[in-house]
């Protein structure tokens, strides 16, 4: 299975960040799908959907803040085991609430993950050891198993929002109490993830005491974070708990539904991955990156206004061929623009906007939803998305190449 999981001469270790990126991918998978319904189920409305999308973003962007100013002081195995504990603490304080304001907070303090991307703490730390495991090509193949794997499982893991379906109709259990085990499942897999990492070895990096993470590539860095936020605020407008409360609102669709489609939107984000590696070979990581994403936004933007669920799906499906082949580019681009002593930084602060900027989106996007504005979060997601795919093609149009043949 690690020959599958790794390319061919990569550091074994790596397969088992592989396999927690797996865990983690199927809990995010269900959990985007079944959030809205589970605080629907509980008597919360669409705003306050909004909202709490809103802080799980929030809080997941000021701890991978956090990560990257003080995580090289503290031995990465270390912070991915806490990282695990706090999973497991999410999903069962998440289970075991019923009201608005607690949930909030745990929303803010967790990892809980509303949207279709990895958008957590464990994200930098895992980048950066990844990184160290491969150079050149190499990297970005490295990389797509890891999108690969995490697209994936979360299309398995939208599958699995049936569940709580299947055990209301088959097992007599009441809907609310159904979804509510979801949420104590997520509970254990973080506990899963924590027995993985534990089979890590300390990392051979030397902790510093460094007041600065970064060095030589500030510049850069901030540059590319400030773009990657123009990304992150467009996609936190559809992230896949509001793309589904939007499915349920203007189709009617069942949770079961959503579920097997956000299953096969995953699998072909998952399999069109495989493909980033050779793309950006021939045109590059920035061009991989590029020209992949608008066609994909200009799909998302077509389904606001066409009224057949069919090709609404159709539309959506294409948009999942084509939004994902960019992260493993974007992933292997920010490794390769920066010093080996500043990738975990550098992982942080270019990781942080999938959070903070977006942060605020899910709340505008619900409440353009409950104002009846349906088209209006996808049309201004991909507007906005183009805009930045514009933007990152002209400001590091030098290096283009990065990335082309062998790096």
């Amino acid at each position: 299975m690690n020959r599958w999981f790794l390319p061919t001469g990569q550091n074994p270790t790596a397969s088992t960040l592989l396999w927690g990126r797996a865990v983690r991918a199927f809990a995010d998978g269900y959990v985007a799908v079944l959030l809205p319904a589970y605080l629907i189920a509980l008597g919360i409305g669409t705003w306050e959907v909004g909202v709490l999308a809103t802080a799980t973003l929030l809080g997941s962007a000021l701890a991978t803040l956090a990560i990257g100013a003080w995580g090289h002081l503290v031995q990465h195995r270390r912070l991915l085991l806490g990282a695990a504990m706090l999973m497991t603490a999410t999903g069962c304080a998440f289970a075991a609430s019923s009201t608005f304001w607690p949930l909030l907070l745990v929303a803010f303090v967790g990892t809980l993950n509303p949207s279709s991307g990895d958008v957590s703490l464990f994200l930098p730390l895992e980048h950066a050891r990844i990184a160290d495991a491969a150079d050149g090509d190499a990297r970005t193949v490295l990389f797509a198993r890891y999108s690969l794997v995490g697209s994936l499982l979360s299309a398995f893991g939208a599958l699995a929002a049936a569940m709580p379906g299947l055990m209301t109709s088959l097992a007599g259990i009441s809907s609310l109490n159904a979804l509510r085990s979801m949420f104590w499942l997520y509970g254990f897999l973080g506990l899963v993830i924590w027995l993985l990492y534990r089979q890590l070895p300390e990392s051979h990096e030397v902790t510093r005491k460094a007041p600065a993470p970064l060095g030589p590539s500030r510049k850069t860095v901030i540059r590319l974070a400030a773009l990657f936020s123009m990304d992150s605020f467009a996609g936190g407008l559809v992230v896949n708990a509001l793309l589904a409360l939007w499915l349920f609102k203007r189709f009617d669709m069942s949770v079961a539904s959503a579920g097997q489609f956000f299953f096969w939107s995953g699998l072909c984000s998952a399999t069109s991955q495989l493909a980033a590696p050779r793309l950006a070979r021939r045109i590059g990581l920035v061009n991989t990156m590029v020209f992949t994403h608008i066609p994909a936004s200009v799909c998302l933007i077509a389904a606001a206004f066409v009224p057949s669920l069919h090709v609404v799906l159709a539309l959506l499906i294409v948009r999942s061929l084509l939004s994902q082949m960019d992260v493993p580019a974007r992933s292997a681009f920010v490794m390769a623009v920066v010093t080996p002593s500043e990738r975990s930084a550098a992982a942080s602060f270019t990781l942080v906007p999938k959070s903070l900027a977006s942060a605020a989106a899910p709340t505008i996007g619900g409440a353009l939803l409950a104002s009846g504005m349906l088209a209006a979060p996808l049309v201004l997601c991909g507007v906005l998305k183009i805009s930045y795919d514009l933007a990152i093609w002209r400001a590091f149009r030098n290096e283009r190449q990065i990335g082309r043949g062998r790096s």
